[in-house]
């Protein structure tokens, strides 16, 4: 028997470990760094199982079945959307609550924004990064999800950082447009978000908080937050914890010029939610009613919908080891 082999037939014991590589994110190391994790685990005697993504979206399907074959460790090499990815396989998995709030989440970072990492403190150091898996502890984490409706289905996107709405997305789609020509870079994320507020136009909308209206208003853009971090470091709401059962967002109707001027530098400082024009909200369930076509991301990846969508907190619903 080949050692890929005895490593596959020992897979179905408890604390087995799932790997999901995507090669293109930060693809100028992973050479050596796949190396590294292999002669770490012979080191460390670790029964393991490796899949590798081929296109989009693949991240979902290999994570599901991951999950449904027992395993309850998950170790991601990838940016936040490989993670992201990850998260609805997980979600969507055929396990009970209890058997997925058990199911203990890791991230080797290697994308281009790193929000979800950069909140733990994980770098692109990826021996520290695994190091920090192997011996960390684990966490109870919120995961987000937005249900909306298409074709009169529902449908279910999971997130474990952020959704954006209005700029937001725009910004998003920009930043992976300017990949082609400066590479994976967070820059590219400040680029795409002075591009997007130039194209931007805004809907009227309302929005709904925990059953109590907020805002009645035109949208020009919002972030609701898990995390604190979205954009490449982008502090859209600084008190977002992954782990308190409730969002943090934040809420733009469109500014004048100036305005937008006046909130540059505060983007990176955790100053943002501080300007008179900028309204902080905060619960466990939002919903959005728009009459038209939007765009929204969650965790960065782009979905369009057509209608109201809600937004709900699922309290600790897996776990990050870090």
């Amino acid at each position: 028997m080949s050692e890929k082999s005895a490593i596959f037939a020992v897979a179905n014991n408890l604390n087995m470990l799932g790997i999901i590589i995507n090669p293109k994110s930060g693809k100028r190391y992973f050479r050596a760094q796949r190396i590294y994790l292999w002669h770490l685990l012979r080191r460390r005697h670790q029964p393991f199982a490796y899949r590798v993504t081929k296109y989009a979206g693949h991240a979902i399907e290999l994570a599901r079945e991951l999950a449904e074959r027992g395993y309850d460790e998950l170790l991601i090499l990838g940016g936040d959307g490989t993670l992201s990815e990850a998260i609805n396989g997980l979600m969507r998995a055929d396990l009970t609550p209890e058997q997925r709030a058990k199911i203990q989440v890791g991230l080797m970072p290697r994308g281009t924004g790193n929000d979800w990492g950069r909140y733990w403190q994980l770098t692109k150091n990826h021996k520290e990064s695994l190091r920090r898996f192997f011996e960390g502890t684990p966490h109870p984490i919120d995961i987000g999800c937005v249900t909306y409706w298409r074709n009169g289905i529902e449908h279910h996107r999971y997130f474990i950082n952020s959704v954006g709405f209005g700029v937001d997305p725009l910004c998003c789609k920009k930043a992976e447009s300017l990949k082609h020509y400066l590479g994976s870079h967070s820059i590219n994320y400040l680029f795409g978000l002075i591009a997007a507020v130039a194209e931007h136009k805004s809907q009227h909308m309302t929005l709904t908080v925990d059953g109590q209206t907020a805002v009645d208003d035109r949208l020009f853009t919002m972030n609701i937050g898990n995390g604190p971090f979205s954009g490449g470091g982008i502090r859209q709401n600084p008190e977002a914890d992954p782990q308190d059962g409730v969002f943090h967002a934040m809420f733009i109707r469109k500014p004048t010029f100036s305005q937008v001027i006046q909130a540059l530098p505060r983007l990176f400082n955790g100053q943002l939610t501080t300007l008179p024009f900028v309204y902080p909200l905060v619960g466990k369930a939002i919903e959005i009613n728009y009459r038209k076509h939007i765009l929204f991301e969650a965790d960065g990846i782009l979905e369009n919908i057509i209608g109201p969508c809600r937004v709900t907190c699922l309290h600790h619903a897996l776990q990050f080891r870090c």
